[in-house]
């Protein structure tokens, strides 16, 4: 009489539904964490942008007597081209013209990491003891004369070459860096 061995060796359907649920997890934290990182790796590109604005103000300040850029507001497209917001761009004044003559130069581009152009805002002067703050992202970076920053908030300081620059980041908080 012959033995009949029937172990067929295979997978368990508890197995398999175990292996499914855990692949099924793996996905769901792969699917929930990559918005995160993406919103940092674009908050950590315009903390780069500020950096490299400031770095270039500076750079402005050392070939314009401690001057700074001032009073227009400038929007630039996707490619770089300047026109002004205010007025026809014709009428290019400070701001403007930095963006194109230390910004933009050696065809470098200088636009949000999603695409959208920034506008620099020039708020001038800051007096009085009212920290400012910003609540939307409006891809507008925020210049203020005399001011420094303390946290997220700009606070009036002495010295006609203080320059407190802010930008409201896209995961949280506001980047401000203080020249």
């Amino acid at each position: 009489m012959k033995n009949k061995n029937n172990n067929k060796s295979g997978f368990t359907i508890i197995e398999v539904v175990l292996v499914l649920a855990i692949a099924g997890l793996i996905f769901l934290m792969v699917f929930i964490a990559l918005p995160a990182l993406q919103r940092s790796q674009r908050d950590t590109q315009r903390r780069d942008d500020m950096s490299r604005l400031s770095s270039q103000i500076t750079q402005y300040q050392a070939n314009n007597r401690g001057q700074t850029p001032k009073n227009d507001t400038t929007t630039y497209n996707a490619t770089g081209t300047k026109y002004d917001r205010t007025t026809v761009a014709a009428n290019c004044k400070s701001w403007c013209s930095f963006i194109n003559n230390y910004m933009l130069a050696g065809g470098d581009t200088f636009d949000d990491p999603d695409g959208t152009a920034y506008t620099i805002t020039d708020h001038g002067d800051i007096t009085g003891n009212v920290a400012v703050t910003v609540t939307s992202m409006d891809h507008s970076i925020h210049i203020y004369h005399k001011a420094k920053c303390a946290g997220e908030t700009v606070e009036p300081a002495t010295g006609t070459r203080q320059l407190a620059i802010r930008y409201k980041l896209e995961g949280a908080g506001t980047y401000c860096e203080s020249l």
